[in-house]
């Protein structure tokens, strides 16, 4: 496992909150916490953007992702709109999340809750080529759910 050094600074109303940190040893992303002033109520099927009240500078030649909870949920039907949302490297602005309320019930994010976590990743760059034609293979154009459910 490699470790790599995040600069981050902290938005006023945020500098109470802990720092993003991994939960465990082993854990692949870091808790990013809710940083709002009252309470935000995302009503069944609403969806908003929380802020985490962190700047961050993601080094060059990778990236940050944004990951729901499992168990928001799996508890609450609550996720990440845009699944994996990515933090550029050049990217200076607060960090905020895009949450979906999927679940039947209104849920309230509170100043504090762990609502994403954050996955730093490697970046890979694509030189596109045009080709007069692909290669063949056996899947070819099957595309949604051309190999069925069972």
């Amino acid at each position: 496992m490699s470790i790599i050094d995040i600069k981050f600074t902290i938005e006023p109303g945020a500098a109470d909150l802990p720092t993003p940190h991994y939960a465990t040893e082993d854990s692949a992303g870091a808790d990013l916490r809710a940083a709002v002033a009252a309470p935000v109520v995302l009503q069944p099927g609403s969806f908003g953007a929380v802020s985490t009240g962190l700047r961050m500078a993601i080094p060059r030649g990778f990236e940050g992702q944004i990951r729901p909870r499992s168990g928001l949920a799996a508890r609450h039907g609550i996720t990440c709109l845009n699944t994996p949302g990515t933090i550029d490297a050049d990217y200076r602005g607060v960090i905020q999340v895009l949450l979906i309320n999927h679940g039947p019930d209104p849920f309230t994010i509170n100043h504090g809750d762990r609502i994403a976590q954050l996955v730093v990743a490697p970046v890979t760059r694509a030189a596109f080529v045009a080709a007069e034609s692909l290669d063949d293979t056996t899947r070819g154009e099957g595309g949604f759910g051309h190999t069925g459910l069972k």
